[in-house]
C-alpha cells in the first residue's frame, strides 16, 4: 500500500533528506503536500519532480508570488494547512515537520489531526509548546516519532522497556568543529569557521548551535518533556565521531546504544516503516571497525558555559520561550557579524538572569498566542539591551 505523506519545511536540511529517501522509494511514498516559507523555486522544481499537487507557502508575499510565478502549472497553493487538507477525509499516514525555528509550533498543531504520525523534527515546537502538542496528540489519536536523530534513538531502545527501570540517558555530542580548542582561543572566530562541522551537514543555525552546545542543550530539554523523565535522568557525553548517537544504562545493570552513519536520511526512513515492514536503507555491511576505539568524553563547563543553563528550573514555564528566542537572534547576529563568538555566550548568559526576564520564570504559557506575546517581548528587550550596550 502507498504511504501518503506531508512534509512541511521541504526546502530545509531535514526536508532535503526526506526527499532524498522518498526518491529512492517511489513505488512506497506519495506526497500529498509540500510547504516552504521562502524558497518559492525550490518547493516548485519538488513539486515537479514528486508529483504533488499541493504547497503550501507561509509567508504571505511569497504566497502571491508563487500563485503569479506558477499559476499555470496545475499545482494548488495554499497560505493555511486547513484550507488545504479541509476536503480531505482521510488522515494522511505521516506527516514531517521539518521546519526550524520557533515558527514550527503553530503549523505542528494545525497538523496533527490531519495525521495518523507525526515526525517531528522541529525541536523547538517540542521546548516551547510540548503540554499543547501532547493535548493534540491524544484529542486526535496521532501517534508521536521524534525525528532528531538522538530522540529517535531514545524512543527505539526505550519500546517495551520500563521507564522506571532507566537509570540514565546518555545523548552524544560531537563537541563541534572547536572541541580541540580552549574558549579563549576562539573569542572572535568568524562565524565561516563555526558553520564547519566536523561529521554533520547542517543547516547554518544549527551548526552554531553545534559549536557552542546549545544544541545540545535544547535535546536535553526535548527529552525530558518526550520521555517524561526528570532531567537528573540525562546527560550529555562527547563522542567526537558521532556514531553513537544515544546510550541507555538500566537499572537492571543492561546498557543500550544505537549507532548509525551519520545521515538523517536513517532515523527518517526509520520512522516511515513502523510496523516491522521489510525494507532496506542500503546494501553496505555493517562496519564493526567503526566501533573500535570509540572515544566518549565528559563535557567541560568552561569550554561550554552554556551547559550552566541545563541547571534551571525549565519545566513547562516560559523560560523556553525566553531562552530559544534570545539564542535565536543572537545567532542571527553573530552570522551577520554584529557580535562575536564569545558575545553570543556572554549575553545569553546574562540576560536570562535579568529581572526583567526571572518574573516570567513562575508562570506558563495558556496558549499559542501567549507563546507569541513572549517571542515579541523577548525580542524587542534584546534588540534595545544591544543598542544601549556594545559588544
Amino acid at each position: 500500500m502507498i504511504k501518503e505523506l506531508i512534509i512541511l519545511g521541504s526546502t530545509g536540511s531535514i526536508g532535503k533528506s526526506t526527499l532524498n529517501v522518498i526518491r529512492k522509494n517511489k513505488n512506497k511514498f506519495k506526497i500529498k503536500l509540500l510547504s516552504t516559507n521562502n524558497n518559492i523555486n525550490k518547493v516548485y522544481s519538488q513539486a515537479i519532480e514528486f508529483k504533488v499537487k499541493n504547497v503550501l507557502i507561509a509567508n504571505k508575499n511569497n504566497y502571491q508570488k508563487f500563485k503569479n510565478n506558477f499559476k499555470r502549472k496545475n499545482i494548488n497553493v495554499y497560505f493555511n494547512i486547513n484550507d488545504a487538507f479541509k476536503k480531505y477525509k482521510k488522515k494522511i499516514f505521516c506527516s514531517i515537520n521539518a521546519i526550524s525555528g520557533i515558527e514550527g509550533l503553530e503549523p505542528t498543531l494545525q497538523i496533527i489531526k490531519y495525521s495518523k504520525n507525526i515526525a517531528l523534527a522541529n525541536k523547538e515546537s517540542i521546548i516551547c509548546g510540548w503540554n499543547f502538542i501532547s493535548k493534540e496528540l491524544k484529542k486526535n489519536n496521532t501517534n508521536f516519532i521524534p525525528l532528531d536523530s538522538e530522540h529517535f534513538s531514545i524512543w527505539t531502545m526505550l519500546k517495551n522497556e520500563n521507564l522506571q527501570n532507566v537509570k540514565k540517558i546518555y545523548l552524544t555530542a560531537s563537541g563541534g568543529p572547536f572541541l580541540s580548542k580552549n574558549l579563549s582561543q576562539i573569542y572572535n572566530i568568524k562565524a565561516k569557521y563555526a558553520l564547519k562541522h566536523p561529521n554533520w551537514s547542517m543547516g547554518k543555525k544549527i551548526s552554531i548551535d553545534s559549536a557552542t552546545m546549545m544544541n545540545k542543550i535544547f535535546e536535553v530539554i526535548e527529552a525530558v518533556k518526550i520521555f517524561d523523565l526528570s532531567i537528573k535522568k540525562f546527560d550529555i557525553l562527547i563522542h567526537p565521531k558521532s556514531y553513537v548517537h544515544a546510550i541507555v544504562h538500566f537499572k537492571t545493570g543492561l546498557t543500550k546504544f544505537l549507532a548509525h552513519d551519520t545521515t538523517m536520511q536513517i532515523p527518517i526512513i526509520n520512522s516511515l516503516h513502523l510496523k516491522n515492514e521489510k525494507f532496506q536503507f542500503n546494501n553496505k555491511n555493517f562496519n564493526f571497525y567503526k566501533l573500535n576505539g570509540e572515544n566518549f568524553i565528559n563535557t567541560d563547563i568552561k569550554k561550554f558555559p552554556l551547559l550552566n543553563i541545563l541547571k534551571k528550573n525549565f519545566i513547562n514555564t516560559y523560560f523556553e520561550t525566553i531562552l530559544i528566542t534570545i539564542n535565536d537572534e543572537l545567532v542571527k547576529k553573530y552570522l551577520h557579524n554584529k557580535i562575536s563568538y564569545i558575545s553570543l555566550h556572554k549575553i545569553l548568559l546574562k540576560l536570562i538572569k535579568k529581572p526583567y526576564f526571572t518574573k516570567y520564570y513562575k508562570s506558563s504559557p495558556n496558549n499559542i498566542n501567549d507563546i507569541k506575546i513572549m517571542v515579541k517581548i523577548t525580542t524587542d528587550y534584546l534588540n534595545n539591551y544591544l543598542e544601549l550596550n556594545e559588544y
